[in-house]
């Protein structure tokens, strides 16, 4: 199997569809917020946008992670940059592109509990949200579908581990 990354802006169900996928393809799920060194998640906490700085060693040690293969991580992943740099874990990274409107993104961060990132720096994702371009391997699909749905369509279109 190809690693697979689920991307997308805050709230748009990367953590509900990775596990969702992970249980369903029989591998390892891993948060990639749990790979934010504490001063990143500070920041967010106090409302401030990461730079792409501050995003550097969190998004090397996701790509690390990608090495093995047999995995899927959700990460927000929002520049072709980003992705570039998690591709450089494994060539072969497949991403699902969880797509919905600032509008839906903004009313389902600002009713959940318990996480760090306020709904007020949704729109800064969405500011520098880069989807996905032909040449990278992957699929966006509408993330108000049911999750079900979501994986359907995601292991439907995932290639096989090349060479």
């Amino acid at each position: 199997m190809v690693p697979i990354v689920v991307m997308g802006v805050a709230g748009c169900g990367k953590s509900t569809v990775g596990k969702a996928l992970a249980d369903r393809l029989g591998v390892p799920y891993k948060e990639a917020d749990a790979f934010h060194p504490a001063a990143n998640v500070a920041k967010m906490h106090g409302g401030v946008p990461l730079t792409d700085e501050d995003r550097a060693p969190w998004l090397a040690a996701i790509a690390a992670s990608l090495g093995a293969g047999d995995v899927v991580v959700s990460c927000s992943a929002l520049k072709r940059a980003y992705r570039n740099v998690l591709r450089g874990g494994n060539p072969d990274v497949f991403f699902v592109h969880l797509v919905l409107s600032p509008e839906t993104a903004t009313a389902r961060v600002s009713g959940r509990a318990g996480h760090f990132m306020p709904s007020t720096l949704v729109a800064s994702q969405f500011a520098i949200l880069e989807p996905l371009e032909p040449d990278e391997s992957g699929v966006a699909v509408d993330a108000t579908l049911p999750v079900d749905k979501i994986v359907e369509k995601a292991i439907s279109r995932m290639p096989t581990r090349r060479g």
